[in-house]
């Protein structure tokens, strides 16, 4: 059996552990660049997805704690869907991608990793990024760190 080695991921899994809302924690905290938060809003936030679907995986989110599109107020879903939009215009201005996903997922059957805490999720995506790794492998080769990409879309960011 061959081995991906991905110690990374082990902070996933023991953060998934622990008690509490990591996105208020994260929102709370005003350390945006260690917790790659982005932009801050009046309601919501935009930030990096720390176990990114692909390279520039945005999220955003309210800073409300609150599990359900239909419990946001108006103001909320219109801040979060606004910055949704600004994660596409910098995306585009840094990466140049094909096209996008865009979506929520609300519930643990619906696929959500976070059940109690609404975000919408922008993940940036090219022609055929989808190779054998993923396919054959289950692997998905994300090539920029994290660090390196926050700094990136934020000086991207500054000219929008």
């Amino acid at each position: 059996m061959e081995r991906l080695w991905a110690p990374w991921r082990m902070s996933y899994i023991l953060n998934s552990r622990q008690p509490g809302c990591f996105m208020c924690d994260l929102f709370q905290a005003e350390q945006d660049e260690k917790n790659m938060v982005l932009k801050r809003g009046e309601t919501c936030a935009l930030l990096l997805n720390r176990y990114p679907y692909n390279n520039g995986h945005l999220m955003a989110a309210p800073y409300r704690h609150v599990g359900d599109f239909a419990g946001m107020t108006p103001a909320e879903r219109c801040e979060m869907t606004e910055l949704a939009g600004l994660a596409c215009s910098i995306l585009r201005k840094t990466h140049q991608p094909d096209g996008f996903n865009i979506g929520i997922n609300i519930g643990a059957a619906a696929g959500a990793g976070l059940v109690d805490h609404v975000h919408m999720h922008v993940v940036p995506r090219w022609e055929g990024d989808t190779n054998f790794l993923a396919v054959l492998g289950g692997v998905k080769v994300i090539p920029q760190p994290l660090d390196e990409l926050w700094v990136q879309l934020r000086e991207a960011l500054k000219s929008l």
